[in-house]
């Protein structure tokens, strides 16, 4: 289609399909889901933090937040703790466990960047990364 070809926002909506769509399908096989990924990821980086901040940080929905907690917590991938100083919230936590799954799906990340990435140069790759994270940001004074 002539008329979508050069235009950006048709181009990254296709990129983004089939980087979705890579995605599903290596954590599908991997028998994982992208949102558990996400919630391991943001609580290695973040420590023990509430569920409200863990939903906040992954810009997941409350509630998708608290269905993928239960099915983590059901596997002892996380752990739930009384905060304390607010007993209103609950603090989250990797386990031992959820370590060692985030681990192995960061492989699975990984190999879906490779095959991603694969039409581009090793340069190229840099160059692509650097530019779709400055267009993904919100513009200054926004």
């Amino acid at each position: 289609m002539e008329r979508l070809d050069g235009r950006a926002t048709w181009q990254v909506s296709r990129a983004h399909l089939r980087a979705h769509s890579l995605l599903q399908e290596l954590f599908a096989d991997a028998g994982a889901r992208a949102y558990h990924y996400r919630l391991l990821a943001a609580l290695d980086e973040a420590g023990a933090v509430s569920q409200a901040e863990l939903g906040r940080v992954t810009g997941l929905d409350r509630s998708d937040v608290s269905v993928a907690l239960s099915a983590l917590e059901k596997d002892a991938l996380i752990m739930r703790a009384a905060h304390p100083t607010d007993r209103r919230q609950n603090l989250v936590s990797l386990t031992a466990r959820g370590r060692d799954e985030l681990l192995r799906l960061d492989a699975v990340v990984e190999q879906a960047q490779t095959d991603f990435l694969a039409p581009l140069t090793a340069d190229e790759r840099g160059v692509f990364l650097d530019m779709i994270t400055r267009l993904g940001r919100e513009p200054a004074g926004s």
